[in-house]
């Protein structure tokens, strides 16, 4: 558990830096350049992501029950994780939705942990799938507040939403037949 727990805290951590410290985390970006900046956050972020990978896993041999979730809530994440997909590629193409929603990365992340905390009730779950939740609904509520910038890219497009939609439906298909009893050895449908 101490493993899960402190890839959650650098992982996390690291991701927090722009909520907690962004004076600091400007002048390390001053002080050091933007790309050895990424470099240092990058591996932090690899090195907790790791350790949540395998503390959670080992975790999962000695599961701490703290609630039995009723079996009706599988149905229910089906559906809260219907738009996670779509929203996770939204995030990375412009377009209405990604407009509409402001941060569709951090709603996906919600959705997803949230939804997860429905029908996982160990220890190791409610570390895991809460952690984030409170993370993301933090950065949520900081990037409400902080100035936005001014991003330079390619202009919104429907075409980029019917991407984002169609391709994320056909990811959480494949996730929800094949993909999540193979990485995470559960079925989501029984």
């Amino acid at each position: 558990m101490l493993k899960l727990v402190a890839g959650l805290t650098i992982f996390l951590g690291v991701h927090s830096i722009r909520i907690f410290a962004p004076q600091w985390r400007e002048r390390m970006i001053a002080r050091i350049g933007a790309g050895p900046w990424k470099v240092i956050y990058s591996l932090a972020s690899l090195a907790g992501f790791l350790l949540i990978v395998g503390g959670y896993a080992a975790a999962r041999l000695e599961p701490v029950v703290l609630y039995n979730p009723p079996y009706w809530t599988r149905h229910l994440v089906a559906l809260l994780m219907l738009p996670v997909f779509p929203l996770l590629l939204a995030a990375y193409l412009p377009g209405r939705i990604k407009a509409a929603v402001k941060h569709p990365m951090l709603t996906a992340t919600k959705a997803w942990a949230l939804s997860h905390l429905l029908v996982n009730g160990m220890l190791a779950d409610v570390l895991l799938f809460g952690g984030f939740l409170a993370w993301a609904v933090l950065d949520r509520i900081s990037a409400g507040k902080r100035p936005q910038a001014v991003v330079r890219g390619a202009p919104l497009s429907i075409r980029n939403d019917v991407i984002a939609v169609v391709v994320g439906l056909v990811v959480y298909g494949v996730f929800v037949m094949w993909a999540h009893v193979r990485l995470f050895g559960v079925a989501p449908m029984g």
